[in-house]
């Protein structure tokens, strides 16, 4: 065969190929669209199967903003699209499995979608309402392009009156059902009235201006269908009624309705979290058609309760709600003798809930945005609170913020955000360190995230310098901010905090095998600490500001956490935490933990109690709240729904009950219980290794456990200086520093020996001197 044919042959194969891979969807929009805020487009396509598929048929679908789909009438995806921007520019796509949605013969695909239009701090606009579906079966050749029908929806409108404060990018919803039909979700595609048109082709995928497409890391959103509300009650007015209806707990929601009118009159719609955080936020509006009539507000909002105003002239027939979260489960518990600390743990639990679902949100309802040093404290109480399904919203988090970082090598918060980028030094240092990326990955033992960021967050350490002293030069950032409140050791927090990023990313270097670059860290940690604890001990506390009319708890707290003070001056810091409280719920994790690390669980558990009681003894709310203040009216100028109040969850499950990841993906795990006052406690979580389960019985001088270790794993019980006797099983393998007759539940560990537990149900007894 001559090279001319061989060439030929090859270029057609090559056009051959090249065509079958082009997509044939397109980006899509309306023919009248002019992308203006808070637009609502439909579209519509018919497609006709000679029989059902016999595989499964998952569609790609992308769009800014939202949208919803409906296929044959049923709805097939409420709410689906991540906020955009897991870059600055670029946009997230779904996979939706639509298999059991189709049918042989017609089958009619009607989408919805909210174009926001609008900066805020969660979501970076692309400009233009747009939409992609593409097939990624052949035997359902579904294809977004301009065979689609596609019209702005007349019925949707932005209220007048008070908007969101600038945060949102979610406008509030209004809906006059005297002006479109929804009947266009099912009606025949080619007998759609006007205004329908065909859909406006765009541009195929990876075009200008939604860029790349991204897949969506995290799972679709829990639905769990309309429900009645849990008690009602009318306040009565001369014009209008005011119907308030009570929710079980906080939730992210949408309200829905049925009523009989005559129509044209205005019905309101909101939740005792419409100011929450001092600011408007989100409410709905529906006008009335003559007849009797249903709806729903497609927005979510949340709160313990919802109002709905109504006109006089219209009969309610019922008001429901639909609950939707991120799609995670309840999978952890905790209990103990002391009522207090599990009402703590369970509104801590409920917090994180409505605080999580495009991103970790600091609440769900000032400003819904991803504040890092908020996710730090969320996702280190979701490996004990939520199935391991939560932890991919973190993993989402974390390629975001690095995804982000700016050219002179900086990060910043919330991402993604159009309106506020704003570099907060001591929260950028946690994301990376210790409790941030290295946290994630030794509950998760994902390593693959960890490699793809590694020489991103190294690229920002490189950010920070030191002073002559060798402390680290302070950074004022886009916004300087250690912490709510006032006595803040801010130069101080910021050197504890780059110890604990240097802490967090050394570890990582080890892990990815690179050697040269850990040694290198744990040289500067070395140089650091000393320089610290020569510029910064005062003999009684630390102080790097000392024009501060006192220590300031937080830095103490920090510096035992992180290593840089020594066992030499755990008592002069208890004294100082017995006098200062001036850290906020979101500070007073790290010294509450402090408290754990120095061996004092009874003032640990005294002073959680002393410092949350208000906010979980208040009564009807199952939120925790951003301050210390009391109430919805007087929260201490934040949200009664700010899950960074929530890191008591992580003490008492990892503390209190001693369970805390050794090696990555809990393969092997600790079991240090620190009871303090407690009799009882138990705790149970379901990690990425399976169940792990402990129960604790605790007199004077004996302890009794039951522990459930997962196949595969190992738990390590350390055995120190006060433990006389250790019986497994009944049989007694410890006693007197000794090990015996079996040297196989020996282990050696970071400051002692262990008994080795293998996977299996396990009773343990410790016999105290």
């Amino acid at each position: 065969m001559s090279r001319k044919i061989v060439l030929v042959i090859w270029g057609l194969l090559s056009f051959f190929f090249v065509q079958a891979d082009e997509s044939r969807a397109r980006w899509i929009t309306a023919f009248e669209n002019q992308s203006a805020s808070n637009t609502w487009l439909c579209f519509r396509k018919d497609i006709h199967l000679n029989s059902r598929p016999s595989e499964s048929v998952t569609l790609k679908i992308a769009a800014d903003s939202k949208y919803w789909m409906w296929i044959n009438g049923r709805l097939a995806v409420f709410e689906g699209a991540v906020k955009r921007g897991p870059t600055p520019e670029d946009t997230y796509y779904d996979t939706v499995d639509v298999t059991s949605f189709l049918q042989e013969g017609k089958n009619a695909v009607a989408i919805l979608l909210w174009y926001f239009g609008k900066e805020g701090f969660s979501y970076q606009p692309s400009g233009k309402a747009g939409l992609f579906v593409e097939s990624l079966s052949d035997e359902f050749p579904l294809y977004s392009d301009k065979s689609w029908f596609s019209a702005i929806h007349g019925g949707y409108y932005t209220p007048k009156g008070t908007q969101p404060n600038f945060r949102l990018s979610e406008s509030n919803i209004g809906y006059d059902a005297r002006l479109f039909s929804e009947s266009w979700i099912v009606s025949p595609a080619d007998s759609l009235w006007y205004p329908w048109s065909a859909s406006v082709e765009v541009g195929k995928e990876g075009c200008k201006p939604w860029n790349k497409l991204y897949p969506r890391i995290i799972p679709m959103w829990k639905d769990y269908g309309q429900k009645e509300y849990t008690l009602r009650e009318w306040r009565r007015g001369q014009e209008k009624d005011t119907l308030i209806c009570h929710l079980p707990y906080n939730m992210q929601l949408t309200p829905c309705l049925e009523v009989e009118a005559q129509g044209g009159d205005t019905i309101s719609v909101c939740t005792d979290n419409y100011k929450g955080g001092g600011m408007y936020n989100l409410r709905a509006e529906y006008v009335t058609r003559k007849g009797r009539q249903s709806y729903e507000s497609l927005g979510w909002i949340n709160g313990h309760a919802v109002y709905y105003i109504l006109p006089k002239e219209i009969t309610l027939i019922n008001a429901t709600y639909r609950e939707t979260s991120y799609n995670t489960s309840f999978a952890g518990s905790f209990s103990c003798n002391d009522d207090f600390y599990n009402r703590l743990w369970t509104k801590a639990q409920r917090t994180l809930l409505v605080t999580m679902r495009d991103t970790y949100m600091d609440c769900p309802d000032r400003e819904r945005a991803q504040w890092w040093g908020d996710e730090v404290i969320e996702s280190g109480e979701s490996f004990y609170a939520l199935c391991p399904q939560s932890h991919l919203l973190m993993k989402k988090g974390m390629y975001e913020l690095m995804q982000w970082q700016k050219e002179d090598g900086t990060i910043f918060s919330p991402i993604p955000s159009s309106n506020y980028q704003t570099e907060l030094p001591g929260q950028m240092l946690a994301s990376v360190g210790l409790y941030g990326f290295w946290n994630y990955y030794l509950n998760t033992g994902d390593t693959a995230t960890i490699a793809d960021l590694y020489d991103s967050v190294k690229r920002y350490l490189a950010v920070w310098e030191y002073n002559e002293d060798g402390t680290v030069k302070f950074r004022s950032g886009d916004w300087t901010w250690g912490d709510w409140g006032t006595n803040v050791d801010i130069k101080g927090l910021f050197n504890a905090w780059y110890y604990l990023a240097l802490d967090g990313v050394s570890r990582m270097a080890g892990v990815l095998g690179k050697e040269d670059d850990a040694a290198d860290m744990k040289k500067e940690m070395s140089a650091l600490k000393d320089a610290f604890n020569r510029a910064y001990w005062k003999g009684y506390a630390y102080r790097a500001d000392e024009s501060l009319p006192h220590p300031d708890d937080r830095l103490q707290a920090l510096a035992v956490l992180s290593g840089l003070a020594d066992e030499s001056k755990y008592e002069a810091i208890l004294k100082l935490f017995r006098h200062y409280e001036y850290a906020s719920p979101y500070m007073e994790k790290y010294v509450l933990e402090a408290m754990f690390r120095m061996n004092r669980p009874c003032e640990a558990l005294e002073r959680m109690k002393k410092r949350f009681g208000k906010m979980v003894d208040y009564p009807r709310l199952t939120t925790l709240f951003e301050g210390w203040g009391i109430g919805p009216e007087g929260f201490g100028g934040g949200t009664y729904n700010h899950a960074w109040s929530g890191g008591g969850l992580t003490l008492l499950s990892q503390k209190v009950c001693g369970i805390a990841p050794v090696k990555p993906g809990f393969k092997e795990f600790s079991l240090r219980p620190q009871m303090g006052f407690l009799t009882h406690a138990e705790m149970s979580m379901l990690s990425v290794n399976g169940r792990i389960s402990v129960s604790l019985n605790r007199s004077e001088k004996e302890l009794k456990i039951r522990l459930s270790v997962p196949s595969g794993a190992q738990a390590l019980l350390p055995v120190g200086e006060e433990v006389q006797q250790v019986k497994l099983e009944g049989k007694k393998i410890f006693k007197n520093k000794k090990f015996y007759p079996d040297k196989r539940y020996k282990a050696d560990f970071s400051d002692g020996q262990a008994v080795r537990i293998s996977g299996g149900e396990w009773e343990i007894e410790l016999s105290y001197r």
